[in-house]
């Protein structure tokens, strides 16, 4: 059986770089808490005996969110042979209050000092040694973008693990707060025990008021009275309650250990660049202009400047493709149902969309520009206080803004979220979000109706759909989800010049999801929609589709869209489709319209639509 090793950290210090770096695996790196929501295995290159668990960024192993839940479980339940505890080098001292309660666990353990390029490039400097040997674990310096160390890394890895040795320290209290964990842990050692939770760790987590601890251990009356009393007399003795001793107790003791291993000159080069840029983007009232400004620049160049040529010369190259094949059925005497499957049909629907594929990919090059730039945490930081208006906070803002890409990664990690409230108020908001399933349809009616005005229409129905969500938020504040949303907490991590290799890797996910789309909901849907609109209900083939199954659908329904303005059967009938895939609106209108390029797609639209009913649609 293959060992493993638990990844653990804080969030943003380079946990996932480190994990692709040590498996060769590709997950996408972001710049902002909430990427990783439950745990990813890999294969470790040079230890094909050993598999790399990454889990989700957390600052403790309180478990006040589900990240730190799924981290706490999975190494006390599952039981890891060893930790890998990644440590931001420029950050150590909130890094190591993480790593004090990762020691508690009594589990053999490596620490990688991460980002020491930026520790080094300030002047900065860290006794690594002398951390190890206060700590009493392996501490190995690294740099995980530049791969610095990684075989060091390694080697200490292998090293625990064929010869595994507990943390040689896990006492770092002093005074009341030692008394009262050593008095707790006497109380519950059988217990503990039985459980298989380190010892230490459990009474630390019960004078903490941890109640998953008290359910793990099973607690009699009793022994809740006891713990009772000798929390109020720690509390009386120090005049503070019990979860800020136990934080005393932990940073008191990283203050000294700091202070003999860290010699510190100034902030990082990466810390003083971004403290000057966040003077205008989290600015109190640039901030958000500043924002909509960067989307506004991004649209444009997505949808005028370089997507709308690029989507052209795509879809010029598709009509030669499919101009050649049909010529080629023609000249084969094919059947007329089977020519008009094939051309009318799949490479009409799957063609239509395949066009859209510059303009996704050029919109998955600019966020993910902005997320790995470490941009995306402050529009959430900004959106804070707008947020907290409708009822939730600015941490609900990174679901929202994963549904731009699409709707169920966001969903999933909402998950994120501590509060049940302010989960359930995200899921409901989020599909409000314009995900990139739209862009094909949004770029077919900004094609056929607005192409002078493309960026400016595309940014307003983006906006349209943010307005109603804030709407449908204020109301369901009043109604459904009464109350206070949970404080914001998020930390804004230092600027960096995105990777090449990271970006590139979310361009390719992004296209290869469509591509994967394209060729089966889409390539379905297509067969299913032709199939409906060349038949009749006695299956006879029709050269009319007015007359069609689909027609007969479409026309059913058609009076619930007219006072909207979809009073055709084929607009109501791609909404139908919609639902199956958002994408299969514009394949569904191409075979329903019979049109075979973009500019008789935009003409066949327009003898549909008004502007103003397109723009509804």
């Amino acid at each position: 059986m293959k060992q493993k090793i638990a990844l653990a950290g804080n969030q943003n210090c380079g946990k996932t770089t480190l994990f692709n770096a040590l498996t060769g695996s590709n997950q996408h790196v972001g710049n902002f808490p909430g990427v990783t929501v439950e745990e990813k295995e890999g294969t470790i290159r040079r230890l094909n005996n050993a598999v790399l668990v990454d889990l989700p960024g957390i600052y403790s192993l309180s478990p006040y969110t589900a990240e730190e839940v799924v981290t706490r479980d999975f190494i006390v339940k599952q039981k890891p042979q060893a930790i890998l505890n990644i440590v931001d080098a420029t950050n150590i001292e909130r890094n190591l209050y993480l790593t004090l309660q990762l020691i508690e666990l009594e589990t053999p353990i490596v620490i990688a000092l991460n980002m020491m390029d930026e520790v080094r490039a300030s002047g900065n400097s860290i006794n690594v040694e002398e951390l190890s040997m206060r700590l009493g674990v392996p501490v190995v310096p690294i740099s995980a973008s530049k791969k610095e160390g990684i075989d060091d890394l390694t080697d200490a890895l292998q090293r625990v693990l064929e010869h595994p040795v507990k943390p040689q320290k896990i006492d770092f209290c002093s005074g009341p707060v030692h008394t009262a964990i050593h008095s707790m842990a006497h109380l519950v050692a059988d217990q503990a025990a039985e459980a298989g939770i380190p010892l230490r760790f459990a009474a630390t987590k019960l004078i903490e008021g941890d109640d998953l601890m008290e359910q793990s251990l099973g607690l009699s009356e009793a022994q809740c009275h006891v713990l009772s009393h000798i929390v109020e007399q720690m509390e009386e003795e120090l005049g503070t309650d019990r979860e800020a001793a136990l934080a005393d107790m932990r940073y008191y003791y990283i203050s000294t250990l700091c202070k003999g291993t860290v010699v510190k000159r100034q902030e990082t080069t990466e810390q003083l660049r971004s403290e000057k840029i966040d003077r205008l983007f989290t600015h109190k009232y640039l901030g958000i202009p500043v924002f909509l400004v960067i989307m506004l620049v991004i649209f444009w160049v997505t949808f005028s400047l370089l997507g709308a040529p690029l989507q052209d010369l795509l879809d010029r190259g598709i009509g030669v493709v499919v101009s050649w094949l049909n010529e080629l059925l023609i000249k084969e005497d094919v059947s007329p149902v089977l020519q008009s499957l094939v051309v009318d049909g799949i490479c009409a629907g799957v063609g239509s969309v395949l066009s859209f594929l510059p303009i996704i990919v050029l919109l998955f090059f600019f966020l993910s520009l902005l997320e790995d730039s470490g941009y995306m945490a402050r529009v959430a930081f900004v959106m804070d206080k707008l947020l907290r208006k409708i009822g939730l906070s600015g941490r609900s803002f990174v679901p929202m803004l994963i549904g731009f890409g699409c709707s169920v990664p966001a969903i999933m990690s909402a998950r994120t979220l501590s509060s049940e409230r302010d989960r359930k108020m995200t899921i409901l908001l989020t599909p409000f979000m314009s995900c990139s399933a739209k862009l094909p349809i949004y770029g077919m009616i900004t094609a056929a109706f607005f192409p002078q005005h493309a960026a400016l229409v595309m940014i307003s129905i983006y906006a349209l759909g943010i307005l109603v969500a804030v709407l449908c938020g204020l109301l369901l504040k009043e109604t459904a989800f009464r109350g206070n949303p949970v404080p914001f907490v998020m930390e804004l991590p230092a600027y960096r010049v995105p990777s090449a290799q990271s970006v590139l890797l979310h361009m390719w996910e992004k296209a290869k999801d469509f591509l994967h789309k394209a060729f089966t909901v889409i390539f379905l849907a297509s067969l299913a929609i032709w199939f409906l609109q060349s038949f009749d209900f006695g299956l006879h083939y029709l050269e009319d589709s007015s007359q069609s199954m689909l027609a007969a659908i479409g026309s059913a329904i058609a009076p619930v869209f007219a006072p909207l303005g979809f009073a055709d059967w084929r607009a109501s009938t791609a909404l139908l489709t919609g639902l199956t895939a958002k994408e299969a609106v514009v394949s569904t209108l191409t075979v329903l319209t019979g049109a075979g390029t973009d500019s008789a797609l935009s003409a066949a639209l327009q003898a549909m639509f008004t502007p103003l009913t397109a723009f509804s649609f």
